[in-house]
């Protein structure tokens, strides 16, 4: 029975490597249709959000069907309890992801974002796409150095998410209403892309030490 269990906890760490592998790959396609102002692969990305949210929606049932059936205690419970709320984030950084590329799909043939801006957004897909990567590197070797190196990722979009807003508030910003509308929405898509990564991160230092960081659990947003 004990290695059954094994395997079924196991089968979990894969399933948020496979999901976080899928937002990896979500985020880097997101940020490439903004820029570049593709259609065809923004909507792919909105189409392929639909995969992970089955992932989460399958892995959360296995963890409820393993509370309820082998009533786990300790570090077990923690590790079904942790895979739920990572599952979470990892849904919510899907969701991010595809709300990017329907901004990328709406604007269409117009790429949103600005001229003036370009750089500052080609940053936050850098810095993002390198939270995602290391992600789901993370999930895999729970290497507590790549938590470090997310949350310094994190740290560098928050500051590019008010490079953002000391752009649209100067003197000098020319934007019509729709371009800044767009601006911000996006701004705020990769801010909490990377707030959710940093939530995923604190729940495996969670599931190394035992410890619970400073606001551990998921971002509400």
């Amino acid at each position: 029975m004990r290695e059954i269990f094994d395997a079924e906890l196991r089968q979990l760490g894969q399933d948020l490597v496979a999901m976080s592998a899928r937002v990896e790959q979500a985020i880097t396609n997101a940020g490439i249709a903004l820029g570049t102002g593709d259609l065809a692969l923004a909507e792919s990305v909105i189409a392929h959000d639909l995969a992970i949210d089955a992932v989460e929606r399958e892995l959360d049932e296995r963890c409820v069907l393993l509370l309820a059936q082998q009533q786990p205690v300790a570090t077990d419970l923690r590790v079904v309890v942790s895979a739920l709320r990572m599952s979470a984030s990892l849904e919510r950084m899907g969701d991010l992801a595809r709300h990017i590329a329907q901004v990328a799909r709406r604007t269409y043939p117009r790429k949103a974002v600005p001229q003036p801006l370009s750089g500052t957004f080609s940053e936050m897909h850098d810095a993002a796409v390198r939270v995602a990567r290391r992600t789901t590197t993370l999930l895999g070797s729970r290497d507590l150095a790549l938590a470090e190196s997310i949350e310094a990722d994190d740290d560098l979009l928050d500051e590019l998410h008010e490079d953002t807003f000391t752009a649209l508030l100067g003197g000098s910003w020319k934007g019509t209403p729709q371009e800044t509308v767009d601006v911000t929405l996006l701004g705020r898509y990769y801010e909490r892309f990377g707030d959710h990564a940093v939530s995923v991160a604190r729940r495996v230092v969670f599931l190394v030490t035992g410890d619970f960081a400073e606001q551990v659990d998921a971002p509400t947003a």
